[in-house]
C-alpha cells in the first residue's frame, strides 16, 4: 500500500469499524477488513469466490462464521443504539 494512504485508510477502518459493530479495537478492525475484502470479491467477482471456496473449504466455513460474528455484533450495537434513543 503507498504509504501515504496507509494511514488515512486505516483510519477509515477504524471508524467504520466503530460505527458498525460500536466499538473499534485492532482485533475488530481486522475482522471487518477481512470481511470487507472478502463480501467485495464475492459480489464483483462470483466465480472467483465460488472457486476460492471450493479450494479452501474449511476457510470457508471461518468466513461464514465471521460473517455471522460482525452481523450479531452490529445487531447488537443497533439494538443498544436504539435503546439509547429512546432513553434520551
Amino acid at each position: 500500500m503507498q504509504e501515504d494512504l496507509k494511514e488515512p485508510l486505516n483510519g477509515l477502518i477504524e471508524k467504520y469499524t466503530e460505527l458498525l459493530l460500536g466499538e473499534s479495537t485492532p482485533e475488530l478492525q481486522e475482522k471487518v477488513k477481512s470481511w470487507l475484502i472478502y463480501s467485495h470479491i464475492a459480489k464483483s467477482m462470483p466465480p472467483l469466490a465460488k472457486h476460492w471456496n471450493e479450494t479452501y473449504p474449511a476457510e470457508k466455513e471461518k468466513v461464514k462464521q465471521l460473517i455471522s460474528e460482525i452481523k450479531q455484533l452490529n445487531e447488537q450495537h443497533r439494538a443498544k443504539s436504539k435503546t439509547n434513543n429512546k432513553e434520551s
